[in-house]
This record gives C-alpha cells, sequence and structure tokens, in this order.
C-alpha cells in the first residue's frame, strides 16, 4: 500500500514532499518511537492524533484517518536511519524542529521515559540534523507544559 510512497522517500535524491506526505511521514516517525519501548497505548495515540490536529489543523476525524494510516507506513517503513534520513532530505529543518518537541510530546506520553524511547530519540534527532542541544530544549519545553 505504501511502497510507491517509500520508494519515493528512500531514493537517493528525495524531492521536497508535499505537505499530505510530510505529514503522513513525520506522523509515522511518531508512531516509530511512541512503539520503541515495546508497548504503544491509547494515550500514546491520543497524543499523536493531538499532535496531528494541533499542527496540522486537522478535525478529529481526519486527524484520526493520519494516525491509522501512519501506523501503517510505519510498520511498512524500512529501518529507522534509512527512514529518518530520507525525511531529513526531504522536509525542511523548521518542521524538523518541531518533530523533535512532538517526538517527546509522545515519549513523555505514558508519564515515563523508557531508555529504548530516550535511546531512539537521540539517534532521531541527530539523524534528522537536530542537535542535542535544540532537542534537549525541545524536551524541557515538553515538560513544562
Amino acid at each position: 500500500m505504501f511502497a510507491d510512497f517509500l520508494t519515493r522517500l528512500v531514493r537517493p535524491d528525495p524531492e521536497p514532499l508535499v505537505d499530505t506526505d510530510a505529514r503522513l511521514a513525520l506522523s509515522a516517525l511518531l508512531v516509530r518511537v511512541a512503539r520503541s519501548d515495546g508497548s504503544y497505548e491509547s494515550r500514546e495515540r491520543e497524543v499523536i492524533r493531538r499532535i496531528a490536529e494541533d499542527r496540522y489543523g486537522l478535525a478529529p476525524d481526519a486527524a484520526e484517518r493520519l494516525v491509522t494510516e501512519a501506523e501503517g507506513l510505519e510498520r511498512e517503513a524500512p529501518d529507522t536511519v534509512r527512514f529518518t534520513r530520507a525525511i531529513k532530505d526531504a522536509v525542511p529543518y523548521e518542521h524538523r524542529l518541531g518533530v523533535i518537541q512532538a517526538l517527546w510530546k509522545v515519549v513523555m506520553a505514558d508519564g515515563q521515559r523508557e531508555p529504548e524511547e530516550d535511546a531512539l530519540l537521540r539517534l532521531v534527532a541527530s539523524l534528522l540534523g537536530v542537535s542535542d542541544q535544540d532537542s534537549n530544549a525541545a524536551r524541557l519545553a515538553v515538560s513544562r507544559g
């Protein structure tokens, strides 16, 4: 179902993504981080849905469809390194920085920072070209509410 999209995303010189494709790819990354600790809870899914509503101005039903599609894409996406590097090449920096903040919201959704989530978030931030300092600032902003 997502084969053509993934092929376009991971080719050597991906074109910038159109808004709908960027939303899907970035939402799939949120799902990947949520699943990284082996538990994908309804609270994490709800945070991802709210992020989609807020970040993209989607109605609840449209945000729900996006999350469902993102879950499917995440299952089919290649390893995190290739998938995230592909997003970096196709998504402008300012959007990637916002995604780091959204990723921290997902990590903290269940009230626990698991080592697997921390490790994956550090890797993802680095692969997206976001510094540890910027990632830490995003984490602090999320923890302050």
